[in-house]
């Protein structure tokens, strides 16, 4: 038993907060600010949405004596990352309406609206939910948005493994009511109801810290699935599912400057028929739930529970839970981390269309630039649409179950609405991601998604002076060391450290089962682009034949002088964690 002096803050809110309500209701109907009490800033992240401000205006508004320009991210969870047209075209009203006029589709297969203000929190949640999707368990410590792979070449085995992802994501979906009281006008819960609620999972206190999963078909690694605390590797013969690897403990979260945080890569621990899928998802919450760090939150995520007590204790904690053990995990083999963009044809006859997002951000353009409009495209293609849209893991969106008689009437809605730009990318700005950053990121010491595109551009010369345009390299930009944008799984990870300063990451695996190390820190631009240069040449001149980039980096030995480089294990082996020399 933890002493209760011992606990974080964060803690006591929980436990005062009577199941998620604490004074939310109080706090929106508060219009002399545009902020929430601090205490409700904790509970609002179970709700699904973020308090933010406009930093680039932070400055001035200090100035002029006014408080920060307030604003709210909401998220709105989308389990395996399938919704439908008018689930789609509500996003797009919602946002027109509420927010700042733009979709983000995020890394976790969700939706993000920027730039609610307080007053129309309640509208915009209750908006959502009448799409049929909800904000609950978005954010928080819980189990958020569970992920899956988007389209593997057999689309019956993706309904399968879907439907369990679905499943698990309704089964550890929080019980409290109060989200049904605050943002749907539900009715309160009073006397002998109110006594009997509980939390049959989470318990009074919820999680430790946030709780992610995923869902992965080998060869598609596109989840990065060795990042979450919990997923489950399909195990298939002769196009059968058998059941799934359960992989534990991956987690990207950092904090610069402290050694006793690091990303780690999720452990496979054994296998399970689907049918136990629930139960095991179930138990190693719990695990988390009754053993993870409370007296830490930089120390609460299962990484480090398991780093703690051992592989063993979690086998003994499995077998008194469950009943019954995890089998022997069977062979698999991952090739690839990102999308297949263009046209492709499943099993099923039908057809997909995977549409690239940079950095995951629906909009129209304003300059004429680029002439894409790409939300007003996306609106025109959900209005005709008879299928499903699918947002991926990478923030890009495939436009999915296409009828060959309806290929023709998509083509022309995305050329003329500039959302081919597929065509013309190079693969290193194929596989990028970044996460927010500035101006509303409250965690972000440096820019992120309006700052990559640039970068890239300048990388992309280089690439093509060493005759690498072609080549598919991975790279990923954070403006903090948290890790949404997962860049510590990127041949090239760039982790803010200030305003124009990055930590630069090298040699991870394309596949996505080997960490980067830590190269240089906080180098500036012309930095980056110096020690890139002569690395490309190194790789262009002596690579073998289809050998990635980050495994010739780690091949050759060239990671041995970084700062505080990091050994992988194997090429073919998940690394636990990273061991500091």
């Amino acid at each position: 038993m933890t002493d209760a002096a011992k606990l974080t803050p964060v803690e006591g809110i929980k436990a005062r907060s009577n199941f998620l309500r604490g004074s939310l209701l109080e706090s929106l109907a508060d219009s002399a600010t545009g902020t929430l009490a601090e205490d409700d800033t904790q509970l609002s992240k179970f709700h699904g949405f973020y308090q933010q401000d406009d930093r680039d205006v932070r400055d001035e508004r200090r100035r002029q004596m006014l408080e920060p320009d307030h604003q709210f991210m909401i998220r709105a969870r989308v389990p395996g990352g399938i919704c439908t047209p008018d689930q789609w075209l509500a996003m797009d009203a919602i946002a027109a309406e509420h927010a700042n006029g733009t979709i983000r589709l995020t890394t976790r297969q969700a939706f993000q609206l920027h730039g609610v203000v307080k007053r129309r929190l309640k509208s915009t949640i209750k908006a959502i939910n009448d799409s049929l999707l909800d904000t609950i368990a978005a954010c928080g410590d819980v189990n958020r948005n569970v992920m899956s792979t988007v389209l593997p070449e057999q689309s019956a085995l993706h309904q399968r493994v879907f439907d369990d992802a679905a499943a698990v994501s309704q089964h550890l979906t929080p019980n409290t009511h109060a989200y049904h009281e605050i943002w749907l006008d539900g009715e309160k819960l009073t006397g002998e109801q109110a006594a009997q609620e509980h939390e049959p999972i989470y318990g009074a206190t919820y999680l430790p810290r946030k709780f992610k999963m995923a869902f992965a078909i080998p060869p598609r690694n596109d989840v990065d699935l060795f990042a979450h605390d919990l997923s489950f590797i399909a195990i298939v013969e002769n196009g059968e599912l058998q059941g799934y690897n359960v992989a534990v403990g991956g987690g990207m979260g950092v904090t610069h400057g402290d050694p006793k945080t690091y990303p780690r890569l999720a452990t496979v621990v054994g296998f399970c028929k689907p049918e136990h899928v629930l139960k095991v998802a179930e138990t190693i919450v719990k695990i988390q739930r009754d053993f993870g760090d409370r007296t830490e939150r930089k120390h609460a995520r299962l990484k480090y529970t398991l780093d703690d007590q051992g592989e063993e204790w979690l086998h003994e904690q499995l077998v008194h839970r469950m009943g019954f053990s995890l089998s022997m995990a069977r062979d698999y083999h991952f090739t690839h981390t990102g999308d297949r963009l263009g046209w492709q044809q499943t099993d099923d006859g039908l057809w997909h269309l995977g549409l690239f997002i940079e950095n995951g951000r629906v909009k129209d353009q304003t300059s004429d630039q680029s002439g894409s409009k790409q939300l007003t495209g996306l609106r025109e293609i959900a209005k005709v649409l008879k299928g499903e849209f699918r947002l991926t893991p990478n923030q890009n969106l495939v436009i999915a179950k296409v009828a060959a008689a309806d290929r023709a009437g998509i083509d022309q809605i995305v050329a003329q609405h500039g959302l081919d730009s597929w065509n013309r990318l190079s693969p290193i700005r194929e596989n990028a991601l970044a996460c927010v950053g500035f101006p509303t990121c409250g965690l972000a010491m440096a820019e992120s998604e309006r700052y990559l595109p640039e970068l890239i551009g300048r990388i992309e010369t280089l690439l093509e002076k060493h005759g690498l345009l072609q080549q598919a390299i991975t790279i990923r930009m954070t403006g903090c060391p948290n890790g949404c944008a997962r860049p510590y799984l990127s041949e090239i990870g760039l982790v803010g450290k200030g305003p124009g300063l990055y930590n630069l990451h090298l040699g991870a695996a394309f596949n996505g089962t080997r960490l980067n190390s830590l190269f240089r820190e906080s180098v500036q631009e012309a930095e980056i682009l110096q020690i890139l240069d002569p690395l490309f040449a190194e790789y262009a001149a002596g690579r073998a034949d289809q050998e990635h980039f980050g495994d010739y980096l780690f091949r050759q030995g060239l990671l041995s002088n970084s700062t505080h480089s990091t050994t992988p294990q194997s090429l073919s082996t998940p690394l636990n964690r990273l061991q500091h020399e």
